[in-house]
């Protein structure tokens, strides 16, 4: 699971560009055994039908999100540079000074803003603005910058290397959401006990809009969201400002700002978690929100419960998550997806 991760985490996908991700999936998925239908709907989902060694008396549906957020060109200046906005969740403090790619163009650039000298007393004391994100890629004038094939509307990406560091940890772009995709590729090349429906979605980072098209076509049962979430344990951070804890399993939620989860399979996950002698944990602030928010309000209603590894410094170009973890949530969606079957 974790060379799927990196290697998804290389990739470059920000919501409604998310082509290079849903490539490399279908690659791999088109090599393992007892797949029943996979194909790609209008949006850009990619929904795969995966046979397990028993019929499935429900109708349940795994799913993850395939988009990273990022940035994207709206303006080309006189002196060549752009003017960029935000796609997604980005904090312009996390962005600025920060190398980016862009995938349309195979170049990269610097995004900056006014100098700190040049900066009034009362810009100095407010926060960076988004509308005042700056990409300079190096090009003099507006002609030259176009002659690259550089316009509106392009996408540009964190670029960042992945890393390992001590503790079992790792750091890169992406890990919200590749982790979950890559927890279920492994799913995909494992055998399941039951006929199962997995969801690659997109566009989640900007309204959870893929998920709500895929729910309505698969219309299942149940859904099992795998994500990533905001860990804040970090020094000077107390009690319950913290929301959850790297090294502490997974993080089975009772509610967020979208979403208030089916309280059996909230009480189920910890139960199966006890029996698999894993960590599992919950979070201290009811924040955020997944495609768990769209899914379960699908139709006439999906029973749904997400399962999120805990992630510092999200939607920065190092998302900083523990090995373990991961591993643990993954066996804990593994079981999850039994249950599911059977209640």
């Amino acid at each position: 699971m974790l060379n799927y991760l990196k290697e998804l985490c290389a990739l470059n996908g920000i919501s409604g560009d998310e082509s290079q991700i849903r490539e490399y999936l279908e690659e791999k998925i088109n090599q393992f055994p007892d797949i029943l239908e996979c194909r790609t709907d209008a949006l850009g989902n990619l929904l795969v039908h995966k046979k397990g060694r028993n019929q499935a008396k429900n109708t349940v549906l795994i799913g993850a999100h395939m988009d990273e957020v990022g940035f994207v060109i709206t303006e080309i200046l006189p002196d060549g540079k752009c003017m960029l906005d935000t796609v997604g969740g980005v904090d312009p403090d996390v962005a600025i000074g920060r190398a980016v790619y862009l995938p349309e163009a195979d170049r990269f650039g610097v995004i900056g803003c006014k100098p700190v000298h040049l900066l009034s007393d009362k810009e100095r004391e407010e926060k960076p603005k988004k509308i005042n994100l700056i990409l300079d890629i190096g090009t003099n004038s507006r002609s030259e910058t176009i002659d690259l094939h550089i316009l509106p509307g392009d996408a540009v990406c964190y670029h960042s290397e992945w890393t390992e560091l001590g503790g079992n940890r790792v750091a890169s772009k992406a890990i919200d959401d590749r982790f979950g995709c890559a927890a279920m590729l492994k799913l995909l090349e494992s055998e399941i006990a039951y006929d199962t429906w997995f969801g690659f979605f997109v566009q989640e980072e900007i309204g959870l809009r893929g998920s709500k098209t895929a729910a309505y076509a698969i219309n299942p049962d149940f859904a099992l969201i795998l994500e990533t979430t905001t860990a804040a344990d970090l020094d000077g951070v107390h009690d319950g400002n913290a929301v959850c804890h790297l090294g502490k399993g997974a993080v089975a939620l009772f509610m967020d700002r979208a979403t208030i989860y089916d309280k059996e399979l909230y009480k189920i996950a910890f139960q199966e978690a006890e029996k698999l002698n894993i960590p599992c944990q919950t979070k201290s602030r009811i924040a955020g929100g997944n495609d768990a928010g769209s899914v379960h309000v699908s139709r006439d209603g999906v029973r749904t419960l997400a399962l999120s590894i805990p992630c510092r410094y999200l939607h920065s170009p190092y998302c900083t998550a523990q090995i373990s973890d991961m591993t643990n949530t993954y066996q804990l969606a593994e079981k999850m997806l039994e249950r599911m079957h059977e209640l």
